[in-house]
């Protein structure tokens, strides 16, 4: 590859600046002349008929301008996954969950909002309720949904190789049960939604979204109205992690107001609301056996799963199908029997959330890989090395890894962290672990796959940049900038970049999947290039040579290896110009990834990624034997993402996932009681703060991905997988005491300590 002078560079956010100083703006920080401020009225009952809404005395209070129920809307159920649609935006016969939206209303001011929704008054028969999965799959258990018996709304059983042939064969066989509680992705800004409607009835809706293309389509749904009647508008974003992908009572009510109003209405949810009505990482029991050879080969694996998906399915299907799949990744297993349950249970909601399925399941794996190893008598380290997959391997699942760093990345987090001088060797209460990880690089398995993106070169050098992705504090705008200066051959600072508008920008899925750097950054590459194309051939004609030995570089366009002969970008602009070809100079990119398309991956194998990541984190922690308290000193996390388009963000994305990692492994923990959530709050919730953040060494391992722009992969959310169970690891190194339920707390820590030392 040539040498690259924007990308790979460790550039500061474009929008660093207006954070900084507190000038972006946020959903929360839009205001427009006759504004409504609505509130909404949940659900006190776990599982419930709604009888009757009596929504006169809400009315009846000063302020109040409207107010509505389920019987109000479109009969319309949505989901993110079209097949698995089964949300109404305001609860129509019964509510599900504690918390499930009822009726709401808009008034002049919140406290009259507020009011309002007290002066409600609902009648409801209150129905059994179930709150265990396990026993909600139980013949004769109260069913949530009518069509949904033994309340399974997705499954999958899938089985690769020979599994009961390669039990045979195996000189060992492990079995384990593990649990993963429920998280909360605690963005710090809530979701929030501005909606105003124009004489001709169009709806353009501000909203604190991931996806806004996938919102503009649910939104739609469920107005009942075309899709053109909606525009959405992504502003800046405060944290998403998964959990604003999904359409929510606050979108569909703000826009639901402003029509019926003509005033524009806007809602926020309280932190309260963000904890009990909008989604939380699925809590898993998980069942697994493993089958090796003596020598650490690693032949079979049997898996059971059944994901607690609380009162609705969010993204049910795609969460339990990745759950299968990247049990195949980062190691070679040919052998795979998996049996996934989603279970709708009368709890908040299951989502997607930063890794999607997969860090409960690596959890399960990377925490018995270390008991294999133990009764095998070799080294944690060793085991995975010996059955690390390779680049261009067959995969079971017909998985296509055109780059693979893996090995790499766990030599480079033991050599981080000291693994052979300090693996059993350090005091007792101090210890080490590691653990391995994959995830795609954007998935290809639903409809709005494709990115698309537009780059003009204006008169005067400036370069504008369309886009649909959608940045929500990981600095997508910053990255996908600095591709197109690096294909135009101009410095970061001339490019400007709209995104995330679908009435003037090309379309986008959005933030999910890990996928906006190779998907929107594809686009936008290609765009740029074919832009810096239709420049090329007027410059060529102008000097009498062939497009193709020009190259862009330091604003300027020459020929290669011969900068001399060449001109300036301003120059070669307007040779463009007065050859009376069209201004401005357009480009358009649309990168479409090249995998099945849709994957049913429920049904039939395939790839459904056009790239894959590979990362190993190591971990270093203290527990203090009096306390129980575990404090995590160290944590090295070696990511192979491909070529670094930005370094500092790399950085910073795997610094992130870290802590949350940490979260899952120690703190998090969504605590309910027949349904109720008891911690729905910053105070109560255990969220690792800047005082439990450790020393985090960020190792980049580069690979070159074929198919990504310039080289590059995911960063970022794939090192979310890996960190609880390095933790749990290095845990039973530092006491000898082996964890298999999330999170590791005080308590538990003492009473397995107690327990240990009776045998």
């Amino acid at each position: 590859m040539n040498k690259l002078d924007v990308v790979g560079k460790r550039e500061v956010m474009l929008d660093a600046w207006d954070k900084a100083t507190g000038q972006a703006k946020f959903t929360d920080d839009f205001t427009l002349s006759g504004m409504l401020f609505g509130k909404i009225l949940r659900s006190p009952y776990a599982h419930a008929k709604v009888l009757r809404v009596d929504l006169t005395g809400a009315l009846k209070v000063p302020g109040v301008k409207d107010a509505i129920s389920g019987k109000d809307i479109p009969k319309k159920m949505y989901g993110i996954v079209p097949m698995a649609k089964d949300e109404y935006a305001l609860a129509i016969e019964k509510v599900r969950y504690i918390g499930d939206e009822v009726a709401a209303v808009v008034a002049t001011s919140i406290e009259a909002a507020e009011e309002a929704i007290l002066k409600i008054r609902v009648d409801y028969e209150e129905l059994p309720a179930v709150f265990d999965p396990l026993e909600a799959m139980k013949p004769g258990a109260p069913t949530l949904h009518s069509k949904v018996p033994n309340n399974v709304s997705a499954s999958i059983r899938k089985e690769f190789g020979n599994v009961a042939k390669a039990f045979g064969e195996s000189d060992f066989v492990f079995e384990d049960t593990f649990e993963t509680q429920p998280i909360n992705h605690s963005p710090l800004e809530p979701q929030a939604a501005l909606a105003v409607v124009d004489p001709h009835g169009k709806i353009t809706l501000w909203s604190s979204t991931q996806i806004p293309f996938f919102l503009r389509r649910n939104l739609a749904t469920t107005l009942d109205i075309p899709e053109s009647k909606v525009r959405v508008i992504k502003p800046k974003v405060g944290g998403g992690f998964g959990q604003k992908i999904d359409l929510y009572a606050k979108d569909f009510c703000a826009a639901f107001f402003a029509i019926r109003t003509g005033k524009p209405v806007k809602f926020v949810y309280e932190r309260e609301e963000v904890f009990t009505s909008t989604r939380q990482r699925h809590p898993m029991h998980i069942q697994l056996k493993t089958g090796m050879k003596k020598d650490g080969t690693l032949l079979a694996q049997q898996f059971k799963i059944i994901a607690d998906g609380g009162a609705y399915n969010s993204t049910a299907p795609l969460m339990i199908t990745l759950s299968c799949y990247f049990i195949m990744l980062p190691y070679r297993l040919e052998n795979l029997l998996f049996e996934g349950y989603h279970v709708y249970t009368n709890k908040p909601v299951g989502g997607a959330m930063r890794g999607h399925g997969i860090p409960q399941v690596r959890f399960a794996v990377e925490t018995q890989l270390d008991v294999i190893a133990e009764k095998l008598g070799i080294d944690p380290l060793d085991l995975r090395l010996k059955n690390a997959f390779l680049a261009g391997e067959p995969h079971p699942g017909k998985l296509l890894v055109q780059s693979c760093g893996f090995s790499d990345t766990l030599v480079k987090a033991a050599e981080g962290i000291g693994w052979k001088e300090k693996r059993g060797k350090l005091s007792f209460g101090r210890g080490v672990g590691l653990a391995g990880a994959s995830f795609p690089s954007g998935v290809s398995n639903m409809s709005h796959i494709s990115s698309g993106a537009i780059v003009k070169i204006e008169r005067d050098g400036a370069v504008t940049l369309l886009t649909g992705a959608a940045d929500i504090g990981q600095g997508a705008e910053t990255v996908i900038s600095q591709i197109v200066a690096e294909e135009l051959g101009v410095p970061l600072e001339d490019i400007r970049i709209t995104a995330a508008d679908t009435e003037i920008t090309p379309l986008d899925p959005g933030t999910f999947g890990s996928g906006v750097t190779l998907r929107a950054g594809n686009a936008a590459k290609m765009a740029a290039y074919a832009a810096k194309e239709k420049l090329f051939e007027a410059v060529a004609e102008e000097m009498e040579i062939n497009s193709k030995d020009l190259e862009a570089r330091n604003r300027r366009i020459y020929v290669k290896g011969s900068p001399e002969r060449g001109m300036s970008l301003l120059e070669a602009i307007k040779i463009y110009q007065y050859s009376d070809r069209p201004m401005p100079i357009i480009g358009r990119g649309s990168y479409f990834p090249p995998a099945k398309e849709p994957t049913t991956l429920l049904k039939e194998d395939g790839n459904f990624s056009p790239a894959y990541s590979f990362m190993t984190q190591a971990a270093e922690v203290e527990v203090d034997t009096k306390t129980g308290r575990v404090k995590v000193l160290k944590m090295v996390a070696s990511h192979d993402c491909g070529k670094a388009i930005n370094p500092m963000l790399v950085e910073g994305q795997l610094e992130g996932s870290v802590v949350g990692g940490m979260g899952q492994a120690l703190y998090e923990d969504v605590i309910t009681d027949k349904g109720q959530v008891l911690n729905p709050s910053f105070l109560d919730y255990g969220i690792p703060t800047a005082m439990e953040v450790p020393s985090i060494i960020s190792v980049e391992v580069e690979t070159n991905d074929p198919e990504g722009p310039f080289g590059a992969k995911e960063s970022g959310e794939g090192t979310q997988l890996a960190p609880a169970p390095a933790i749990i690891n290095a845990i039973y190194d530092a006491i000898g005491v082996r964890f298999k339920t999330l999170p590791v707390t005080p308590e538990k820590v003492l009473e397995a300590l107690r327990e240990k030392e009776k045998k």
